[in-house]
């Protein structure tokens, strides 16, 4: 049985990662209540101890406004603990897949969807440290796949960690009830975290390089958000009092941050549509037949 070691084992990715996985690989699953990434010396030990043919790391600080808020801290997590984890690869002589980020084209107004030839030009804290993050392990070790990733989306399980993320966000405006502003200059890739879980072990198969990975998506925020609630059966009239559209946010420079991920498929990966992957989570979850 081959071996995985993972960081950021408890998050939203990892703890569903694990559960998909833990019959067919031994897994070593970490996180800050075990492992400091930001511990070389640690990180080595833990990695060379367990010998693993694959290193996944997911840890991150991932939170822009945090991020932004707490400079410091997110470089060195997100940078430096990314640093330790790509000497220890090497030194094991395991396969680094790196977790990465649409967010490094925020900066980025020459048009979407990004390829991987195309300039990452970050604009925000997260963003910068995983760009940074991304070319500081390249230089240590060539044994590393990069996985940019889109805004990853899924539902809540029992004893599963959930992120924010655009359905559960919207289910949540449905239940409360109260109306909300909604952008509709945000574009972004939307992916159905199963989508990724399902297909990862030809992930783990892929040659080093960097790949853009996940659902490809038309529709603005508020769009995709009016489609979920739809989805759901909720009448139009009532749709237009709870969800407002913002004209103003992005206005002045629209925020598309969306990536091509035709290097993946003609590799064989499938992703549905945005639109297709929400209905299809809704119905695995049975709210909807």
């Amino acid at each position: 049985m081959k071996k995985i070691f993972l960081t950021g084992g408890n998050g939203f990715f990892g703890k569903r990662f694990t559960n998909a996985y833990s019959s067919r690989y031994e897994i070593m699953s970490t996180d800050v209540d075990t492992l400091d990434i930001t511990d070389g010396d640690a990180v080595n030990r833990m990695v060379m101890d367990f010998g693993p043919d694959y290193i996944v790391h997911g840890a991150a600080v991932a939170d822009t406004k945090f991020c932004d808020d707490n400079l410091e801290l997110a470089y060195k997590i997100n940078v430096d603990g990314a640093v330790s984890v790509a000497k220890a690869a090497k030194a094991a002589k395991s396969k680094l897949i790196f977790f990465s980020t649409e967010q490094v084209f925020n900066g980025n107004t020459e048009g979407a969807p990004f390829s991987e030839e195309d300039k990452a030009l970050p604009n925000t804290q997260y963003g910068i440290t995983k760009l940074e993050a991304e070319n500081k392990i390249k230089e240590i070790y060539d044994k590393i796949c990069i996985l940019r990733f889109t805004w990853l989306f899924g539902l809540p399980e029992r004893n599963l960690n959930i992120n924010p993320n655009i359905l559960w966000d919207t289910l949540n405006i449905a239940i409360k009830g109260e109306p909300i502003k909604i952008t509709c200059n945000e574009f972004r890739g939307l992916t159905y975290v199963y989508d990724i879980i399902d297909q990862f072990e030809k992930v783990l198969e892929l040659e080093p390089g960097t790949y853009h990975t996940g659902s490809h998506n038309d529709l603005s925020r508020y769009d995709i958000t009016v489609h979920i609630l739809k989805s759901l059966g909720m009448k139009e009239s009532v749709i237009n009092d709870l969800i407002i559209k913002d004209e103003e946010k992005f206005r002045e420079c629209k925020r598309d941050v969306r990536l091509n991920t035709e290097k993946l498929k003609a590799l064989g990966f499938t992703f549905s549509d945005t639109r297709e992957s929400v209905i299809n989570c809704l119905k695995e979850f049975k709210y909807i037949r």
